[in-house]
């Protein structure tokens, strides 16, 4: 799990009894979760009345660092080892690193569920139809004497039912030029597989 230090900041704020008292440390801790979780309980902290007695700074800092670590560690599915480890660097006490993981643990995998629902990723070819086209002349020219392949890609959207089409044309130089790309993706792609 990597954070920033703006991250570690505020989430050490969360974890400082100064700044956030240990009869609050719990119910903000749920509230991060809620709001990571439900959309409804997204400003539900600065609407809270439990929550006046904390600097509104502090209190936002706090929030959004508990929030952060929330879906950072449900996104790299974090155990209770690996965020111990990170809320002691935290400066948390034993106390707090078990409310946090009490209230987190249950919660990490309907986190990790709603990150799965969001994301934007490349539609991915499933098929490919091509055709050749030997144009002799146009409306320009009385002699053009040049093949064009005419390439038509199957895509899918995870989550989309319907394939959609991306159609293009290309002179054989850039075709060749293009399977050439392909084919160096595939290698750099092998290479991070095997290592």
């Amino acid at each position: 799990m990597e954070l920033g230090s703006s991250v570690l900041e505020n989430i050490a704020v969360a974890g400082d009894s100064s700044h956030v008292p240990d009869k609050l440390f719990v119910p903000l801790v749920t509230a991060a979760c809620q709001g990571v979780l439900y959309d409804e309980y997204r400003n539900a902290v600065a609407e809270n009345p439990a929550f006046k007695d904390i600097n509104a700074a502090s209190l936002k800092a706090a929030y959004s660092g508990l929030v952060t670590l929330a879906i950072e560690a449900a996104k790299c599915d974090s155990n209770e080892q690996n965020l111990s480890t990170t809320l002691e660097e935290c400066k948390y006490t034993s106390d707090r690193i078990n409310d946090f993981n009490k209230i987190f643990l249950p919660q990490k995998s309907h986190i990790q569920l709603l990150l799965g629902k969001i994301g934007s990723s490349f539609p991915h070819i499933v098929d490919v139809d091509w055709r050749l086209d030997y144009y002799i002349k146009n409306n320009h020219l009385e002699k053009i004497d040049s093949p064009v392949y005419l390439i038509c890609l199957h895509t899918e959207m995870p989550g989309e039912p319907e394939l959609k089409e991306i159609q293009f044309s290309c002179t054989l130089e850039q075709l060749q030029d293009l399977v050439g790309k392909l084919k160096d993706a595939t290698k750099c792609m092998e290479k991070i597989a095997q290592v």
